[in-house]
């Protein structure tokens, strides 16, 4: 991902920029620590860089959490950072390709979908579409239904966005986001299929499945009466690891099919047919129409601003529930009242990464809220509630 690595520079040149800068807003240390974080603003989106200074060079990249898919835009702010601040580079991969402004049309954000109307009647999601190449073929088969397609991995992303443009597609919304936390966005009854093909197995980590009773509940929540969960995958542990899950449920209808041929093969799948490597299908059906999903209340926190100290008071091991957690990872200075808050939260095996920006006149997260699911709601009011106890001291 971009960065530039640049010859060592006093970084507090940083703050006497910002009142004239139209790209900084802010620089944050990290408290009893040497890494930096700055705020930076292009087209109207907020996000970060991480500055790590070495003995003979300063190293500036992009922030793993409050990243944007366009990496132009981060590929921008590197490039003007390093001219705003006049700043020697030693090495950089910062060269800017043009991106398809079609495309951009049919990126989403994890937020839209708090209010998002759906153009479509039919709407189905693949989740971890890696090329690109079934969820482009869906699209084209099926051009009455709107199909969603998540990706965590930011490049698998950028390529499906180019193509969409390239093949003059208009029923495809991709983003880049956690599929497990994007169920709960969705109203209940609205798709046709959820497609899940070749997820990572994970065998020495299960709990990062994409599978598991908490998804599959989502799903069985969010499609509409007979709609269908589709896994296809070559690992034998994840086959079997999936029927037991799915055979977990009271009351279920499942269809497994072995080496069965689609119309369209991933890459992936074509090495591992040649391999003869066997395929399973497994179909679940859902039954019933499902209660609409209930509301989840806004990620406010109302009167909670920064008090003197609340840096050293803050839990320096993660608060553990039964059902959620949340850890306050590292502290950043902004200045003396004004503190950002490295954060994770909320379910064990599907955590959100936050910041807080925390100031004299208020709170809020940066650069956006948690998504809406009931999980990261209790470990809000857990946040609020560390929070408003340091106000009490």
């Amino acid at each position: 991902m971009p960065h530039i690595k640049v010859k060592p520079f006093d970084t507090a040149i940083v703050e006497e920029k910002i009142p004239h800068s139209e790209l900084l807003t802010f620089r944050a240390t990290s408290y009893n620590r040497g890494d930096e974080l700055w705020g930076v603003v292009i087209d109207q989106r907020e996000f970060l860089l991480q500055v790590k200074k070495f003995d003979d060079e300063v190293l500036i990249k992009y922030d793993k959490v409050t990243r944007p898919l366009k990496v132009n835009l981060l590929k921008e702010a590197l490039a003007r950072v390093a001219q705003e601040l006049n700043l020697e580079i030693i090495s950089s991969n910062i060269t800017q390709h043009k991106e398809s402004r079609f495309a951009s049309e049919y990126e989403k954000q994890i937020e839209d979908f708090e209010s998002i109307v759906f153009p479509f009647e039919k709407v189905s999601v693949e989740v971890g579409f890696g090329s690109g190449r079934h969820l482009l073929y869906q699209a084209k088969k099926h051009p009455d239904t709107l199909f969603i397609g998540l990706e965590i991995h930011t490049p698998s992303a950028q390529q499906v966005l180019k193509q969409i443009a390239l093949q003059g597609l208009e029923n495809i919304w991709v983003v880049n986001y956690d599929a497990r936390l994007f169920l709960e966005m969705l109203p209940s009854n609205l798709l046709e299929k959820i497609f899940v093909h070749f997820p990572v197995p994970w065998d020495k980590k299960p709990h990062r499945r994409v599978i598991s009773p908490t998804f599959l509940a989502e799903s069985l929540r969010v499609l509409r009466q007979g709609g269908r969960l589709e896994l296809r995958t070559d690992s034998n542990n994840y086959f079997w690891y999936a029927l037991e899950t799915f055979f977990a449920v009271p009351k279920i209808e499942v269809e497994v099919r072995k080496n069965e041929a689609l119309e369209v093969t991933s890459k992936y799948e074509a090495r591992w047919l040649k391999m003869e490597k066997d395929i399973y299908d497994v179909y679940v059906t859902a039954k019933e129409v499902s209660e609409p999903k209930e509301p989840i209340s806004n990620f406010n926190f109302n009167i909670v601003k920064y008090q003197k100290g609340i840096e050293d008071a803050l839990p320096k091991k993660a608060v553990v529930e039964e059902d959620y957690f949340v850890h306050i990872e590292r502290c950043y200075k902004i200045n003396k009242t004004r503190w950002l808050i490295k954060c994770s939260f909320g379910s064990f095996d599907r955590p959100e990464h936050k910041y807080i920006l925390l100031q004299e006149d208020g709170c809020r997260y940066f650069v956006s809220p948690p998504v809406k699911t009931s999980v990261n709601a209790k470990a809000h009011q857990k946040i609020v509630e560390l929070l408003s106890h340091v106000e009490r001291h």
